[in-house]
Protein backbone atom coordinates (compact mmCIF):
# COMPACT_ATOMS: atom_id res chain seq x y z
CA UNK A 1 0.00 0.00 0.00
CA UNK A 2 1.41 3.05 -1.23
CA UNK A 3 1.35 5.91 1.63
CA UNK A 4 2.65 9.69 1.32
CA UNK A 5 2.76 11.49 4.66
CA UNK A 6 3.02 15.42 4.87
CA UNK A 7 4.15 16.88 8.38
CA UNK A 8 5.44 20.70 8.99
CA UNK A 9 2.14 22.92 7.99
CA UNK A 10 1.13 25.29 10.43
CA UNK A 11 0.84 29.41 11.10
CA UNK A 12 3.69 31.54 10.08
CA UNK A 13 4.00 35.07 10.00
CA UNK A 14 4.74 36.75 6.53
CA UNK A 15 7.96 36.87 5.92
CA UNK A 16 8.71 33.61 7.93
CA UNK A 17 9.71 29.89 6.62
CA UNK A 18 8.56 26.77 7.30
CA UNK A 19 9.96 23.32 5.80
CA UNK A 20 7.27 20.11 4.94
CA UNK A 21 8.40 17.25 4.34
CA UNK A 22 6.42 14.07 2.85
CA UNK A 23 7.88 10.37 3.72
CA UNK A 24 6.51 7.86 1.40
CA UNK A 25 6.38 4.15 2.12
CA UNK A 26 5.18 1.50 -0.17
CA UNK A 27 7.02 2.92 -3.61
CA UNK A 28 10.53 2.35 -4.90
CA UNK A 29 11.07 6.20 -3.70
CA UNK A 30 14.10 6.29 -6.22
CA UNK A 31 12.55 5.96 -9.67
CA UNK A 32 9.50 8.58 -8.89
CA UNK A 33 9.11 12.15 -9.74
CA UNK A 34 7.89 13.99 -6.65
CA UNK A 35 5.80 17.34 -6.29
CA UNK A 36 4.32 19.61 -4.37
CA UNK A 37 1.15 21.01 -5.34
CA UNK A 38 -0.82 23.48 -3.29
CA UNK A 39 -4.54 24.29 -3.43
CA UNK A 40 -6.82 27.46 -2.10
CA UNK A 41 -10.13 27.94 -1.10
CA UNK A 42 -11.99 28.29 -4.38
CA UNK A 43 -8.43 28.01 -6.51
CA UNK A 44 -7.13 25.41 -8.98
CA UNK A 45 -4.55 22.76 -7.67
CA UNK A 46 -1.24 24.13 -8.86
CA UNK A 47 2.44 23.09 -9.34
CA UNK A 48 4.57 24.42 -6.22
CA UNK A 49 7.66 22.63 -7.26
CA UNK A 50 8.67 19.30 -8.73
CA UNK A 51 11.98 17.09 -8.85
CA UNK A 52 12.61 14.34 -10.91
CA UNK A 53 14.37 10.82 -10.32
CA UNK A 54 17.23 12.52 -12.05
CA UNK A 55 17.41 15.51 -9.52
CA UNK A 56 16.01 18.46 -11.95
CA UNK A 57 13.88 20.62 -10.05
CA UNK A 58 11.14 22.94 -11.65
CA UNK A 59 8.83 25.44 -9.62
CA UNK A 60 6.02 27.12 -9.99
CA UNK A 61 5.93 30.73 -11.22
CA UNK A 62 5.11 32.31 -7.53
CA UNK A 63 7.65 30.56 -5.49
CA UNK A 64 10.75 30.48 -7.62
CA UNK A 65 14.17 31.69 -5.36
CA UNK A 66 11.80 31.50 -2.50
CA UNK A 67 11.46 27.89 -2.48
CA UNK A 68 13.60 25.04 -2.78
CA UNK A 69 12.54 21.57 -3.07
CA UNK A 70 14.85 18.43 -2.31
CA UNK A 71 14.53 14.68 -1.82
CA UNK A 72 16.54 12.31 0.23
CA UNK A 73 16.15 8.91 -1.48
CA UNK A 74 17.74 6.67 1.98
CA UNK A 75 14.90 8.38 3.97
CA UNK A 76 12.07 8.08 0.94
CA UNK A 77 11.70 11.55 1.57
CA UNK A 78 11.02 14.83 -0.17
CA UNK A 79 11.36 18.43 1.54
CA UNK A 80 10.00 21.74 0.62
CA UNK A 81 11.79 24.60 2.09
CA UNK A 82 9.65 27.57 2.31
CA UNK A 83 11.34 31.23 2.79
CA UNK A 84 9.91 34.75 2.72
CA UNK A 85 6.16 33.50 2.86
CA UNK A 86 3.37 35.77 1.85
CA UNK A 87 -0.11 35.87 2.67
CA UNK A 88 -0.94 34.02 -0.78
CA UNK A 89 0.87 31.46 -0.17
CA UNK A 90 -1.49 30.05 2.27
CA UNK A 91 -3.36 27.13 0.94
CA UNK A 92 -3.44 22.92 1.45
CA UNK A 93 0.22 21.47 0.36
CA UNK A 94 -0.09 18.17 -0.69
CA UNK A 95 2.99 15.33 -1.49
CA UNK A 96 2.90 13.73 -5.19
CA UNK A 97 4.81 10.93 -6.40
CA UNK A 98 4.15 10.22 -10.18
CA UNK A 99 6.27 7.98 -12.65
CA UNK A 100 5.31 6.55 -16.40
CA UNK A 101 6.03 3.18 -17.28
CA UNK A 102 5.59 1.87 -21.06
CA UNK A 103 1.67 2.88 -21.39
CA UNK A 104 1.02 2.54 -17.50
CA UNK A 105 0.97 6.33 -15.26
CA UNK A 106 1.34 6.04 -11.67
CA UNK A 107 0.20 9.22 -9.50
CA UNK A 108 -0.09 8.92 -5.68
CA UNK A 109 -1.17 11.93 -3.48
CA UNK A 110 -1.01 12.81 0.36
CA UNK A 111 -3.98 13.79 2.49
CA UNK A 112 -2.08 17.39 2.57
CA UNK A 113 -1.45 19.57 4.93
CA UNK A 114 -2.32 23.16 5.69
CA UNK A 115 0.25 26.21 5.53
CA UNK A 116 -1.24 29.33 6.80
CA UNK A 117 0.64 33.03 6.24
CA UNK A 118 -0.71 35.78 8.55
CA UNK A 119 0.16 38.08 11.07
Amino acid sequence: QVQLVESGGGLVQPGGSLRLSCAASGIIFSIYDMGWYRQAPAKKRELVAVITRGGITEYGDSVKGRFTISGDNAQSTVYLQMNSLKPEDTAVYYCNAHKIRGLLEYNYWGQGTQVTVSS
